[in-house]
């Protein structure tokens, strides 16, 4: 005998006709479970900030490509190429934020939230091939220094400077609840960093002529860079190979469900990412008592919903006589 009780998420808008014992928690607030909370406001704000970090940056990337040709800057074309593959990854970031409002249907029963998680993979990839073409251009102006016009390096490389620290702080507020918008984030944080690094060699070069300054310190900003995006791709990829999400402590979760009462004990218990600020959570309880009833049943999937972060939760209710195989199935397979 078993019951199952889904709490269906009411992502971005989507509404599902389903009765709750706990329905009154419209928002999926969590008191605790890490950083993956939900909330419903933020989405809509994201495809305005998406749209105006895009915008800026199409506009920086101009800018520094047009005067990158006529100071003869090879760093503000480096920057410049750097700039627009943030735009790709912004608007690959933007495009997961879209698909993840789309409805559920019969081909994608989950929606298309998992979109995100694939934005973040390529988000860290894009990342990573921008560092390596900064590298390489680096070590050329190293190898083959070129006279560069200081002053109209470091008024420009200022500019980019601003507007991309501008773009990150739009991110900053939900870079510690979306792996999506970190990605953004760090790509924004990351472009500032590098605009200053150039801003401040043109100024050096303007004063000194040691144009050798420049690919020194891109050099020193892009080990930054790949020591943050390779934390970044790794918590996408370990959430597209459906781990456990950062933040969520299974310990806790599997020390709850064992406590309630009436519960032998409890198998199969899985938790992955259905995108990257939804959990879901599946679990067999054996109750040899028998079933507690629907609001039992209810009663669990809210706290899983409030307390550890689970937007959306199975419970599966068994006697126990039926389950024997597999509990050591599990124990011999590691489910």
């Amino acid at each position: 005998m078993s019951t199952h009780q889904h709490e269906e998420h009411e992502e971005h808008g989507n509404r599902h006709d389903h009765d709750h014992a706990h329905g009154g928690h419209e928002g999926h607030d969590h008191a605790s479970g890490g950083h993956h909370h939900h909330h419903h406001a933020p989405q809509a704000g994201q495809g305005r900030t998406f749209a105006l970090a895009v915008g800026l940056n199409v506009l920086i990337v101009v800018v520094q490509a047009v005067y990158g040709f006529l100071a003869h800057s090879t760093a503000l074309l480096a920057d410049a190429g750097h700039n627009l593959s943030d735009v790709l990854g912004l608007l690959l970031a933007w495009g997961a934020v879209w698909l993840g409002t789309r409805r559920p249907n019969a081909r994608y029963t989950f929606g298309l939230g998992s979109s995100s998680i694939l934005a973040s993979l390529a988000n860290a990839a894009l990342l990573l091939l921008a560092c390596g073409a900064i590298v390489l251009e680096s070590v050329q102006r190293l190898i083959n220094p070129a006279p560069v016009a200081g002053l109209d390096v470091f008024i420009v490389a200022t500019i980019g400077m601003v507007v991309n620290g501008f773009s990150a702080w739009l991110f900053m507020r939900g870079s510690k609840e979306d792996l999506n918008v970190r990605g953004a984030f760090m790509h924004m944080a990351a472009d500032a960093a590098i605009s200053a690094a150039v801003a401040v060699s043109g100024l050096v070069i303007l004063f000194t002529g040691a144009s050798w300054l420049d690919p020194l310190m891109s050099l020193i900003v892009v080990s930054v860079i790949v020591y943050g995006t390779w934390g970044l791709g790794r918590d996408a990829m370990r959430l597209a190979m459906a781990a456990v999400p950062p933040g969520v402590d299974m310990t806790r979760i599997e020390g709850y469900l064992t406590a309630l009462p009436g519960v032998r004990d409890v198998h199969d218990l899985h938790v992955w990412a259905l995108s990257t600020t939804e959990n879901a959570l599946t679990v067999h309880l054996v109750m040899p008592q028998g079933h507690p009833g629907d609001e039992f049943v209810q009663g669990v999937v809210g706290t899983l919903r409030r307390e550890y972060a689970m937007h959306h939760a199975t419970v599966q209710v068994e006697f126990g006589e039926a389950c024997q195989a597999c509990v050591l199935n599990e124990r011999g397979h590691a489910h």
